[in-house]
């Protein structure tokens, strides 16, 4: 994997803003901030000290227990009908940028930097229409509904929310009403605040550092098992997991933490929106982690936390 936080050389000279006009949360929206942890102007101000801020968090992460405790098929089942939510709200933070940093307006204008257009489209191309070995093409959270469906988990749920979100229902009403997962609908509501900021830093560094950074590790010891696995029962989920082992690792993470140094430029206001939001995105990815590891160890512990 291309570790973003050991790689100077994925860092720009001299970055220049992006969307620097609306690229900072208003006061409003930094009083409803996913974390209170942090004031204004305070954390990391530069690309190397926000990673090194954010190792502690980051380590508990790829360490998690839950991986090692994926052995069967049921767990496996169990940790998709958790994990799928997060699979769709990866696209919502990816959507969010791309709206927020490119045009997608009628009639058009060039919008922003083209560097960053570039990136963002790019990824939104391999995520919203994958070229899959077999020759089709495929969102990734479509083919991770394949991969539930090989293991035999609830669709139910998933598909529910889905049906709610074309019907135009609120998110977090939709998520509730379809009945996912406790820990699951926390963690899109963690997320769900980081989109609606519509702050460009704060969704920035919640893609990129509490997903593209990250994702690689956490996926390649399941795929490793996987691999052990019966393929008709968990040959959709091992492509997914490797797709993005590879992709996140060798192509996206490094564009993702180019395009945030650019956004954050040297304002030490959306450095620490950054800081921020990729502290609390970590932190729902070990709480939801967690939710799943209790549920596998006591199945009667599935509201527990929540």
């Amino acid at each position: 994997m291309s570790d973003i936080a050991s790689s100077s050389a994925l860092l720009p000279d001299s970055p220049s803003p992006v969307g620097r006009a609306d690229s900072r949360a208003t006061d409003s929206q930094v009083a409803d901030r996913p974390t209170g942890e942090l004031r204004r102007a305070e954390g990391p101000r530069d690309f190397d000290a926000l990673v090194r801020a954010l190792e502690p968090l980051r380590r508990q992460l790829v360490d998690h227990e839950l991986y090692r405790r994926l052995r069967t098929t049921d767990d496996l089942s169990l940790f998709v009908s958790h994990h799928v939510f997060a699979v769709w709200d990866f696209m919502s933070l990816l959507k969010s940028l791309q709206r927020e940093l490119t045009s997608v307006d009628v009639p058009w204008t060039p919008k922003g930097s083209p560097a960053a257009r570039r990136a963002i489209n790019q990824i939104v191309l391999a995520e919203e229409s994958d070229l899959l070995p077999d020759g089709r093409v495929l969102s990734h959270l479509e083919l991770y509904r394949e991969a539930m469906e090989q293991l035999g988990a609830d669709l139910g749920p998933i598909d529910d929310f889905l049906a709610r979100i074309q019907r135009r229902q609120g998110v977090v009403e939709a998520i509730t009403q379809a009945g996912a997962p406790c820990h699951a609908r926390s963690f899109v509501q963690s997320t769900w605040r980081i989109v609606k900021s519509r702050s460009v830093p704060m969704i920035a560094a919640a893609f990129t550092l509490g997903r593209e950074d990250v994702i690689p590790e956490m996926f390649r010891g399941i795929v490793e098992h996987l691999n052990t696995q019966s393929p008709e029962r968990t040959g959709a989920l091992a492509l997914y997991l490797q797709r993005h082992v590879e992709l996140d690792g060798d192509e996206h993470g490094p564009a993702a933490a180019r395009l945030l140094v650019e956004v954050l430029g040297d304002d030490a206001n959306a450095w620490a929106d950054a800081h921020n939001a990729a502290r609390a995105s970590l932190k729902a990815r070990i709480a939801l982690w967690d939710g799943v590891l209790a549920q596998i160890r006591s199945p009667s512990s599935s509201a527990a936390g929540c």
